[in-house]
């Protein structure tokens, strides 16, 4: 009975934030506790069933992620799996994060959040989801109990045991998915080592592995991503991390796959999004969803200050 009530309560929470409603601070406290719950259960490298439909950087843009739903249909009669980058940069990083968690909590095998780079207290203090939460709850609460979820968060996924999914990408500390599934990741993102690529990392024509310029994470060539692949018996390595002007990008051949869901990132890049659904199978595995930013949000942010960490 209670676990029905309880059921009720989190469609009655889901149903609101759909609307972009906030949920009060003690509604973000029993979320949060449910969902540290069911995310402490999941392996560093999450096995999830195909059909999927895959989801890359969000940011906040909580107009754009109904218009994802309204493309790729609703959770959970569309089995999902968000690659991470759910805050900072868009106006909405509360809405569409306690969303996404309200969904993970109420349908755990329906929906799979991988962390992100932006899934982290020091980021999160400097590109607005600490600002926002200071702004629409008066205090940092709502900020610490979600980013104490950070933490909880899988590192990666592996769609039928042949599609490795990841925020950023691979590491050259890491050769094999089981030294991933050894990493204690219930921490604050570090400043490397392989936790820290995982998260940050990007492919791009080069031999071998060279230091990012991001400043944390690597680069890495095809020769690094055609080893991992064949040494883990893998299809591709499917990641998000870097916008891509038409929404998804192929690398290498089709060694690894960018998938971009933020569309008109930061409400100026005037790139499309792409949502990737992978059904398996022998020949063409999947096919891409593309889609612009909603209307609704370009009357909801009119007049609105732009933060300085747009500019």
């Amino acid at each position: 009975e209670r676990a029905a009530m309880e059921g009720s309560d989190l469609d009655h929470q889901i149903e609101r934030l759909r609307r972009g409603e906030i949920i009060t601070e003690l509604e973000v406290e029993s979320l949060c506790s449910k969902a540290r719950e069911i995310l402490m259960q999941e392996s560093n490298v999450q096995p999830v069933d195909s059909p999927v439909t895959v989801c890359g950087d969000i940011h906040g843009q909580f107009y754009d992620l109904k218009e994802l739903f309204k493309v790729g249909g609703d959770c959970p009669s569309t089995n999902y799996l968000f690659l991470g980058d759910f805050v900072d940069r868009g106006f909405y990083s509360v809405e569409t994060f306690l969303l996404l968690l309200a969904l993970k909590v109420r349908y755990a095998d329906r929906i799979t959040l991988i962390r992100g780079n932006h899934e982290s207290r020091q980021i999160t203090q400097v590109y607005g989801f600490y600002d926002e939460c200071m702004r629409k709850y008066g205090s940092a609460y709502v900020w610490q109990l979600c980013t104490d979820v950070f933490d909880y968060l899988t590192l990666s996924a592996m769609i039928d045991n042949e599609v490795f999914c990841v925020h950023g990408g691979l590491s050259p500390s890491i050769t094999t998915l089981d030294q991933i599934r050894t990493i204690n990741r219930k921490m604050e993102v570090p400043h490397d080592g392989p936790m820290c690529d995982l998260l940050w990392s990007d492919p791009e024509d080069t031999e071998g592995w060279v230091v990012s310029p991001r400043g944390a994470g690597y680069i890495f060539g095809a020769d690094a991503a055609n080893k991992f692949l064949d040494l883990n018996k893998t299809r591709l390595v499917c990641r998000a991390h870097q916008l891509v002007m038409e929404g998804y990008k192929w690398h290498f051949g089709e060694a690894v796959l960018t998938v971009w869901s933020a569309p008109n990132y930061c409400y100026r890049c005037g790139n499309v999004a792409a949502i990737f659904e992978y059904h398996g199978g022998m020949d063409a595995p999947g096919k891409f969803k593309i889609f612009s930013e909603a209307q609704q949000e370009l009357r909801s942010t009119a007049g609105r200050v732009v933060p300085e960490y747009f500019l």
